[in-house]
């Protein structure tokens, strides 16, 4: 079995940012859902149980929830080149209800990547393998370095 590498952030190589608080990935949100992503060669993989806080219909996840996680399973694909790439389009698929309390894994891949976009897609699966919801979506990739230069600096520190 090949060793887990973590997609733990939004860090890249170059920018380390002091605080991780993603509401779908950061582990200093509160409120956040807490996701944890690994890599299993070139796709992003979470492991995870819906609660109730995040229903729609009743028993199931909300829509919004849904896409949320997609979003980050897409965009955490974008770290395997250590770039941060922000959401420019996505296209989302509801094929079945997500149900709540019950293993379910999302997986992220890139597709191909032209200049500064990054084509990506991404599943919601349940423990039988079927797929619930999918998505496709267009990353615009960004200069981390200025985008976030008022939270961080290049060596990591928090700017003043």
């Amino acid at each position: 079995m090949s060793k887990r590498i973590h997609a733990a952030g939004h860090n890249t190589l170059n920018i380390k940012m002091p605080k991780n608080t993603c509401f779908a990935c950061g582990k200093d949100n509160p409120d956040g859902m807490r996701l944890k992503f690994h890599f299993h060669g070139d796709q992003a993989v979470c492991n995870f149980r819906l609660s109730k806080k995040y229903q729609g219909p009743p028993g199931h996840a909300h829509g919004g929830i849904i896409a949320t996680i997609l979003d980050e399973a897409m965009g955490k694909v974008n770290k395997l080149r250590s770039v941060i790439a922000l959401t420019k389009t996505m296209d989302i698929e509801y094929l079945r209800p997500v149900p709540l309390g019950v293993p379910l894994t999302a997986v992220g891949q890139e597709r191909t990547v032209r200049g500064r976009k990054h084509f990506n897609v991404a599943e919601i699966r349940n423990k039988a393998g079927e797929v619930l919801a999918r998505s496709k979506g267009i990353f615009i990739a960004v200069d981390a370095s200025k985008m976030f230069a008022k939270f961080v600096n290049n060596d990591g520190a928090k700017s003043r």
